[in-house]
């Protein structure tokens, strides 16, 4: 587990989708590849593989809508899965603009009942210097994609 010292972005998003749905679109490589990456960015599903449960992972490949050869690899490795309640692991991440090299941080996503909807608490860290905001950023613009799926998915 890491100390809370190291997390520094910390947040917190209410979606209007079942606990188990939005779970889902944190574990189904389908899923994610309709909405992960920040606006820009797109993730080629073939890039995507998930395994959720402890000892299990997910990578996937970001690539840059403007420019195809600027690509970030996500590695992750899951140390704590319930289902459809919380995932926590370690992540590797290579190709992030501004970044040289690989880095790893820690993620702790929360999945709460909250009226009708789901609580999503998200914590995530340590970044290296100066690419806290730039996470957050990151992590608010995929929300609203993730909102938009989530959308699609109910209408359907």
């Amino acid at each position: 587990m890491t100390d809370n010292a190291s997390i520094d972005v910390d947040l917190t998003r209410v979606f209007n989708a079942p606990r188990e749905l939005l779970y889902k679109a944190f574990t189904d490589a389908d899923l994610l590849a309709r909405w992960y990456g920040p606006v820009g960015f797109s993730v080629p599903r073939d890039s995507v593989d998930v395994l959720a449960r402890v000892g299990g992972h997910l990578h996937l490949v970001m690539v840059s809508d403007t420019d195809p050869d600027l690509r970030s690899a996500v590695d992750l490795s899951f140390t704590e899965v319930v289902e459809n309640e919380l995932l926590v692991g370690t992540e590797h991440w290579e190709g992030i603009p501004g970044q040289q090299g690989t880095w790893s941080s820690h993620r702790r996503l929360e999945f709460h009942h909250q009226d009708g909807g789901t609580r999503l608490v998200l914590r995530e860290g340590p970044h290296p210097a100066g690419m806290a905001e730039g996470g957050r950023q990151a992590w608010e613009s995929m929300f609203t994609k993730l909102d938009t799926l989530l959308e699609s998915l109910a209408a359907s």
